[in-house]
């Protein structure tokens, strides 16, 4: 049973994971924490779940379609800011990276860093939490709610379009306003704002 729809919102239940490309052509993972909205242009887009499900099989290179992935990047990947709810039994900074990269030296493939270190993905997280004000995003100075995207991680080497099959694409949300390298945080109630449309050729 498909979920996604154009008059689908946001609530506590199913975590999705959906793709944005910024303005200069980089390409970040967003997850919605449940909370996040996703935009009108994905959701418009009929049985837009079965993609989603695609595109995230492939980016963990466990695609049952596609036997091919791009070659590592071999990058590495910084911490911008993350999240108090998960972390608030040590919000330490050097300890929460030390943590990732030990997941990624001992997982590898299957860790959450790989989508950074060799896909070449930034992150954006949803704030979360069971209430208003439980989450929030550390190393953020200004006003937050749940569903803001908060950016998470950073690539040292990006990740472009063409690392994905033609097919895919589409799945895509692009913006013209939007930059990774420096946007920070996204407010959830503009996130169609921000992302209009899906990526064409």
């Amino acid at each position: 049973m498909n979920i996604l729809n154009i008059n689908w919102k946001p609530e506590f239940g199913i975590i999705f994971t959906w793709f944005a490309m910024d303005k200069n052509g980089k390409l970040a993972v967003m997850i919605n924490n449940c909370y996040g909205n996703l935009p009108r242009c994905l959701l418009s887009i009929e049985n837009v779940e079965i993609l989603l499900d695609q595109l995230n099989e492939y980016i963990w290179e466990e695609s049952s379609i596609y036997s091919v992935y791009p070659k590592n990047k071999k990058g590495d990947l910084k911490l911008d800011l993350y999240s108090y709810w998960r972390h608030k039994n040590n919000l330490n900074k050097e300890t929460i990276l030390n943590e990732l990269k030990n997941d990624f030296n001992d997982s590898g493939h299957y860790s959450e860093a790989n989508l950074v270190i060799n896909k070449g993905f930034f992150e954006y997280q949803a704030i979360e939490g069971s209430f208003e004000g439980e989450d929030y995003p550390v190393g953020f100075n200004g006003n937050t709610k749940m569903g803001d995207y908060f950016r998470y991680l950073i690539p040292t080497i990006y990740a472009s379009i063409e690392d994905f099959p033609e097919e895919l694409r589409h799945g895509i949300a692009v913006s013209d306003m939007v930059d990774f390298t420096t946007d920070r945080l996204l407010d959830n109630d503009k996130i169609n704002e921000y992302f209009p449309r899906i990526y064409q050729k």
